[in-house]
């Protein structure tokens, strides 16, 4: 337990140097990753995206395309057992066997720019999934966390209001019934994601490729992996 909570540690960047203190509290994402034929359907998309908004980020190691399960607040301390408790879930339920269909673009406006996604349709044996990752995280839960949780614009513009209401509100907001699936795919201008909205969508059937935790970043951006250590 030592030893993995000193890996968590490394790869939060919240070890204690004696300079800045540790932050109590991280905004962390249990995810699946969509496999590879997916992940290309969405980096294609993205980079339609940064055709029209070239300030828009770019999916990758830095933004892994994903397919949130559950937002939480937890404490740093904390992390090596919501990891071990998410990686009995996985090892229990084996969501890489669910069969998943992308169903279409949406986007929701972010000030003056709109945040594109593709849909994902919930399916019983997802929803199953969910409910079993929050009941597994929910005894680290911690309600009412800050923009400092998550990891930092590197432009230094601070976290949304709206990226921490969302995380805070997450459950039951976007739980059980109300769980809205989907991949996050970037920013654009509204009537750009307008045109491309009203364009032929078939569906894509595809599966998840793992399930990983990461600290988010602005946006619901998957930022930074915490686990499984590579």
């Amino acid at each position: 337990m030592k030893r993995y909570g000193l890996l968590v540690c490394l790869a939060l960047g919240a070890c204690s140097t004696g300079q800045d203190p540790e932050p109590d509290l991280v905004a962390i994402d249990v995810l699946l990753n969509p496999d590879p034929s997916m992940v290309n359907v969405v980096v294609g998309v993205n980079t339609r995206l940064r055709g029209n908004y070239p300030a828009g980020f770019a999916l990758g190691a830095d933004h892994a395309p994903h397919i949130t399960v559950l937002q939480r607040f937890v404490r740093v301390e904390d992390l090596a057992q919501v990891s071990e408790a998410v990686e009995e879930v996985t090892r229990r339920m084996d969501p890489t066997g669910l069969q998943l269909t992308a169903t279409g673009f949406y986007y929701n406006l972010h000030e003056a720019l709109g945040l594109a996604g593709i849909t994902v349709a919930p399916t019983p044996e997802l929803l199953d999934f969910q409910a079993e990752i929050i009941a597994a995280v929910q005894p680290f839960s911690v309600r009412d966390g800050t923009g400092a949780a998550f990891v930092q614009n590197p432009n230094g513009i601070p976290i949304s209001q709206s990226t921490v209401d969302n995380m805070n509100a997450f459950v039951p907001k976007s739980s059980g019934q109300n769980y809205d699936p989907h991949i996050t795919i970037g920013l654009a201008e509204p009537d750009f994601l307008q045109s491309i909205l009203e364009e032929p969508f078939a569906p894509i059937r595809f599966t998840p490729n793992s399930v990983s935790v990461y600290q988010l970043g602005d946006l619901g951006t998957a930022r930074k992996k915490l686990w499984p250590q590579e």
